[in-house]
């Protein structure tokens, strides 16, 4: 396996109707595949408006069943043309009553391998998640795909830094974090939390924002996605604040073995010190 991988993600502006936005992705995509990428990344829920801004029960009509859905059976189809890994983030139903935010994972080869559901709910003004989505259920798994091993950490999800931590035991070389966090709430936060977690765990950090505004509310995403290495630094510029932007980045996973060498936190651990952090 390619200790380089050239990975991708994309930070959009809403064009009003799932399958525009579902066709302009697909653009940027193949657009990726062309330069070389052979992983790509989609923001939060990235083929809907982020309509958590209001709690009303139309919504529920943009959810779909993962995997059998329309729109992970159009990213599978992509994933074996492109022969890209594809993180695909959705509003998943998975019977009645029963909503997830969730990011599948499909293999290079169209295959799903499986499901990340955020574990992490918010209920604040302009996020109104809890009215929509159930807690996540699925662990924190990582995802052994053609690029190397890919984890995925769903927006509010970066304010804890537990999962982030279980992805780095379970051996993520790359977690995609697709967001949706708008100016002026924690844009503070947006180029500390991610690099910060990728130091303390020492793996790569695909950061991605949705960018401008959208007709359910007021909040202003203000994009800014970007790559992030296991040092915290930046892997070339951070994307526009307005603008929608595909990133293209070239990951030495080499230097992961390199930091986890020099810098010793995994070694220096001390789990048997820890278990009053989730005593009751």
């Amino acid at each position: 396996m390619a200790t380089v991988v050239r990975a991708a993600l994309v930070q959009a502006t809403w064009t009003g109707d799932t399958e525009s936005m579902i066709a302009k992705h697909e653009e940027h995509a193949r657009e990726a595949a062309r330069q070389g990428a052979r992983i790509i990344g989609f923001q939060e829920v990235f083929n809907a408006p982020y309509f958590c801004q209001v709690q009303e029960p139309e919504h529920y009509r943009w959810a779909e069943p993962v995997p059998d859905g329309p729109t992970v059976r159009r990213m599978r189809q992509l994933a074996r043309e492109t022969g890209m890994v594809i993180v695909v983030p959705v509003f998943e139903v998975e019977q009645s009553g029963l909503y997830y935010n969730t990011a599948a994972v499909i293999d290079a080869d169209g295959t799903v391998l499986g499901t990340y559901r955020k574990h992490h709910i918010p209920q604040v003004k302009g996020f109104w998640e809890k009215y929509y989505f159930r807690p996540g259920n699925t662990g924190w798994p990582v995802f052994d795909t053609a690029v190397g091993k890919v984890g995925v950490y769903i927006c509010y999800d970066r304010h804890f830094p537990e999962g982030w931590r279980a992805l780095g035991l379970a051996g993520a070389q790359l977690v995609y974090n697709p967001s949706a966090t708008s100016r002026g709430l924690s844009a503070h936060l947006w180029q500390l939390e991610q690099p910060a977690a990728a130091v303390a765990n020492e793996y790569f950090v695909a950061a991605i924002n949705r960018v401008g505004q959208e007709e359910y509310g007021d909040n202003d995403f203000y994009g800014t996605s970007y790559f992030v290495d296991p040092r915290g630094q930046f892997v070339g510029d951070v994307a526009d604040d307005k603008n929608e932007e595909l990133l293209v980045r070239d990951l030495d996973f080499g230097l992961i073995d390199e930091v986890r060498n020099q810098w010793a936190f995994y070694r220096d651990r001390r789990p048997d010190a820890y278990e009053g952090l989730v005593r009751p």
